[in-house]
Formats: C-alpha cells, structure tokens, sequence
C-alpha cells in the first residue's frame, strides 16, 4: 500500500462527492463545467487508488500513468489550471 497516494485519491473523491463544484470553475458568478480540471482531477483520482491499493500494471503504459508520479503531476496541473488562471 502507498498511502499518500491513497489518501489523495479518497479525498479527491470524497471531495467531489460532498462539493461537486469543486470540478467547475467559477465564472461571472455562475459554474461552468472545466472538463480540463475534471480531467486532470479524475486522472489523480484514479492514479491515487491504483497506486494507493498496491496494483502496479505490468505494461509500461498503464504503469506510469496509474503511477504516484503521474497523480503528483495531474494534481499539480490540476490545481495550476484552478488557482493559476
């Protein structure tokens, strides 16, 4: 089990679960959907419980994108698209 990664992913989805906003960008005082965000989000998300679980895929592909660098990365991009803009 990698626990950081675990931790990022069930808050992730906690998270969106309680505040769905959270995956919209506000905007004149109205919520659009950031399909972008979600994303990148959706992307830690998943990185984070495969990871987290202890699954490591055997093709290299599958490896490095459910890998706990690309759910540092996503959620690096994701929060650069959210409070950078």
């Amino acid at each position: 089990m990698h626990w950081p990664c675990l931790l990022v992913g069930l808050a992730i989805m906690v998270g969106g679960s309680i505040y769905p906003l959270m995956f919209a960008r506000m905007q004149d005082g109205n919520a659009r959907a950031d399909h972008g965000l979600a994303m990148l989000l959706f992307w830690a998300m998943s990185a984070g419980i495969v990871r987290g679980v202890g699954f490591i895929p055997r093709a290299r592909m599958w490896r490095w994108l459910f890998s706990a660098t690309a759910c540092a990365l996503a959620l690096a991009l994701a929060a650069a698209l959210r409070f950078g803009a």
